[in-house]
Formats: structure tokens, sequence, C-alpha cells
């Protein structure tokens, strides 16, 4: 194939001919294709977050000089022969562009540098909206405007994003001449990158390329204004979230299946105010909050049990909030419930007391499991001292939290993946990183080495935190986290 007509015809839409019941007549086309109104190609101004979306190209094309970077969308994932999964750009694409819930599957960003100068271009490459003359208006169901609505013009999304456009049959040339100098962020459409591969032949350099995708993740590392101020409304709808699934608890314990009730409280709320959620919802009721990711949420959810929800809003920019509590459902902790939830707080509260800048990111995670060893020992539930368990050959109080303390956050909820451990791990806390504080225990209901009045109680708590020049601030401090507070919580959303 040529390269050129590679983004063309790769990306051309799944047959449905033997089912399509339009007229194959020209009377029926010139028919459809006339007396629509005019409309007004309203070029909107420039959207919040377009002038920090230009500032991070800088960052980025700074690191790449006399580089040409294409960083793909990637387009819609089929779900079931012809139905596709909602379409959510790729992360680093979102982030460069600020095109977020609204972008077009298959566009593809090109940021291109100056060896000599600080001097950058970058455009922005989509499939423009089709006339009304045209068949794909009508007839075709992945981006015909009347299947899926309006679409909009190049200059309308040149005006929104301060950006310049073009075409996406135009960026066939670019791919056509990729050569040394051409990055690609590989992960995000494999067709595409297939593409660009072919142009560059023996000039591919696949360890350049992941360099791209690490350094997407490490310039994200810290977050911008207006970041943290989306991450800030997604708690704050979040915690709408959580007090939905309160007040709708006695329609949750009467369902047989009640943990789909409180995914779908909760999304409906993600829906009405952000983009959907970030990550699917963990609804675990009883025993079932001792597994880590639970989300099949297909059980009851019974009165006098703990049920653990870990859910977060994704905002209409895709920044998304990561928050966890474990809610007692009748109301009122039980004594081994409260024993069990106070100490995962006195776990979380170690982790907020060390987190400062200059701190490694891993120090957070030891203070709060200084506290799970100590505690577990106390109980007589580990072989060792908890001073020994502390020890690298050691380790036995991970039996009860086997993941980590924290995750840094944002446009993606577990954000930064690719960056490198040096600057993750052991990476030390700067004003304006985001990440959660999320300890826990989990007392499997058949593990022997817990009592039976602590087998089958899970408990998480997690809050979501920017660093600060002094320390950190808690995001979802609103929510209540201390077992008087839930409780407090509850009763008055019920009352």
């Amino acid at each position: 194939m040529d390269t050129s007509d590679a983004l063309t015809t790769t990306k051309a839409p799944r047959a449905t001919s033997n089912r399509s019941t339009l007229p194959p007549a020209a009377s029926f086309k010139e028919y459809i294709g006339s007396q629509w109104a005019e409309r007004a190609d309203v070029v909107p101004p420039a959207r919040e977050q377009a002038a920090f979306a230009a500032a991070r190209r800088v960052k980025l094309a700074a690191l790449y000089p006399g580089k040409r970077l294409i960083v793909p969308a990637g387009g819609a994932k089929v779900r079931s022969n012809d139905t596709d999964y909602p379409f959510r750009a790729h992360s680093a694409f979102s982030w460069l562009t600020g095109w977020a819930a609204d972008a077009e599957p298959d566009s593809v960003l090109v940021i291109e540098s100056a060896d000599d100068s600080d001097e950058l271009s970058a455009t922005l490459y989509f499939r423009e909206r089709a006339g009304r003359d045209s068949d794909e208006f009508y007839s075709n169901p992945q981006i015909g405007e009347f299947w899926i609505g309006a679409r909009p013009s190049l200059a309308q999304v040149a005006g929104d994003l301060a950006i310049a456009t073009a075409g996406i049959a135009d960026a066939g040339a670019v791919v056509a001449s990729a050569d040394e100098n051409t990055l690609v962020l590989r992960e995000a459409d494999a067709e595409l990158t297939a593409a660009v591969d072919a142009a560059r032949g023996d000039a591919a350099d696949i360890d350049l390329d992941a360099q791209l995708a690490r350094d997407l993740s490490e310039l994200r590392l810290v977050k911008d204004a207006y970041e943290v101020a989306e991450m800030r409304a997604a708690v704050a709808s979040t915690k709408r979230g959580f007090e939905d699934v309160i007040r709708a608890l006695p329609q949750i314990t009467a369902h047989e299946r009640g943990e789909r009730i409180v995914e779908g409280v909760f999304y409906a709320r993600a829906r009405g105010e952000g983009n959907a959620v970030g990550y699917d919802t963990i609804a675990a009721s009883g025993p079932h909050a001792c597994v880590l990711h639970w989300t099949r949420n297909d059980g009851p959810v019974v009165p006098g049990d703990l049920i653990l929800i870990d859910a977060g809003v994704e905002a209409e920019s895709l920044y998304t909030a990561d928050i966890t509590r474990t809610l007692p459902v009748s109301g009122t902790f039980s004594e081994p419930q409260r024993l069990v939830y106070e100490t995962v707080r006195e776990a979380a509260d170690a982790a907020f007391a060390v987190a400062r800048p200059g701190v490694r990111f891993r120090d957070v995670h030891a203070a709060a499991m200084a506290v799970i060893a100590r505690r577990t020992a106390e109980w007589g539930l580990l072989p060792v001292t908890a001073e020994e368990a502390l020890e690298a050959d050691g380790q036995q109080h991970r039996r009860y939290m086997v993941h980590g303390t924290s995750h840094h956050l944002g446009i993606d909820v577990h954000d930064c993946a690719a960056a490198r451990r040096e600057l993750y791990q052991d990476g030390i806390l700067e004003p304006g990183m985001v990440f959660t504080i999320e300890p826990g225990l989990y007392f499997q209901p058949d593990d022997l080495t817990v009592p039976d009045h602590l087998r089958g109680i899970g408990v998480r708590i997690e809050d979501d935190v920017v660093v600060t020049e002094s320390g950190v601030e808690s995001l979802s401090a609103g929510i209540p986290r201390t077992a008087d507070e839930v409780e407090a919580w509850i009763a008055e959303l019920r009352s």
C-alpha cells in the first residue's frame, strides 16, 4: 500500500452493504443532497486549555530539536461487530491539543521543530465535515452527520484549539515523507504506526519512539494550574456521586444485585456532570471488598456489611478523580469494622504527614506500611515482629495489603505510567504533583491467619492530593474520612 493513502484507506468504515436499504437511484442521491438550509460556520474563541496545551507542545518540542513528532488520537475500538466502544482519544494527544471528550477519532497531531531555533509548528489533522451533497453525510454510520450528529469544520477546530488544522487526507503526505527524524507515539494507533514504519524503513528507531512515550509521561508528573483545577472539579463531582449512592441505599439493599445499582447511580452523576467514569467503578460489598479490583459488581449489598466504593468522575477535559470510601451499609460500624477502618485511616494519616516537597515518592508508602505492620503485629497476625516484617526480606504484613499506597493521577487514572522508576517510585516530590494516598487492609474470608471476627472485612480509604510548597493539600478533604464522620454523613443524607 502507498503510505500516502494509508490514512484514508485503512480507516474506511466497516462494510454494512449486506443489510443496506438505501436506494441506489441517482434521483434519490440528488434529492437527499438538496434543499438543506445554509448553516453558519461560527468559529468559537479558543477554549481555556488551548494556551496550556500550546505550552506543553513547546516543552515537548524542546526535547526533540529538528524532529517531527507524530501523536495520533487513535481510532474507535470495536465492541461487537459494527458496534464501537465510546471513543476516548489517547491521553497524550488530548494533553498536547486540549481536545478531550469531543475529539474526533483518527485525528493526528504533528509537531515539527527546527534544529537551530525555538520555532515549532503544530498541525492537527482530522476528517473534516462532509457537505450534504456527499453520500458520506447520510450513508456512513461511523462519520456521517445523519448518524452521529454535527461535526466540526477545520476552521472551527482551529479557532477552538488555537492550532493549525488540515484534512486527514493531507496527513498521508506527512506519513509518506517520514524519515530518521520522524518519531511516532506507537501505542496510540497501530495502523498509522505501521505506515510510519514502512516509510522510515531501516531508518526507523523504535527506541527513540519509546523515549517519546516516556517523555510524554514524565512531562505530566507536574501538573499545571488548569489540570489541578479540573481535578479539583472532578473530585467535587465524585463527592456528589458518593452522596447519591448513600441516599439510594434503601433501593440498593432491596435489589439482589445491589452492587450494580451502586455502579449505575454513580455513573448517572458521572455522565450528568462529566464525560464518564474515569475507570470501572468498584462497588464491593461484604467479602467482595477483599478483592482489590472487584468490578463484576453483581452481588447484594447487605445491611451489617461494609461496602467499599472506589470510583471517580472523569471531567469533559478527561481529568479524573480517584476516590475510595468504605461505608457501613446499615449506617454504623461494628466494633471489628471500626477497628480495621480506623487503622487504615491511621495509615493514611501517617502517609499524609510525611508527604511534602523533597521527600521521595516511595517514602509515602513506607509511612503507611509502618502503621500496617505495627497494628497487624499487635493483633497477633504476623509470625514476626513489626520491625522484622518491615525489613526488605520480611514484608509479612503485605499479606493484608499487597498494593501500593500511591500512584500519580491526572488525565489517566494511573497517570505517567511510562515514566522511569527513578522519576516515579524513586522520584522526589515537587509542587504540582498530584497523586493518591490509599492504604487498605483486606482480610480474606478464608485466611486462617486472621481471627474469625475479622475475616471478610476489607477497607480502603483513598484521597487525592496535590503537592504544595510546604506539604500536600487534600483535594478530597470535603469527603468525610473518620469513622465518626462517615456515620454522621450517612445519617444526615438518609434523614
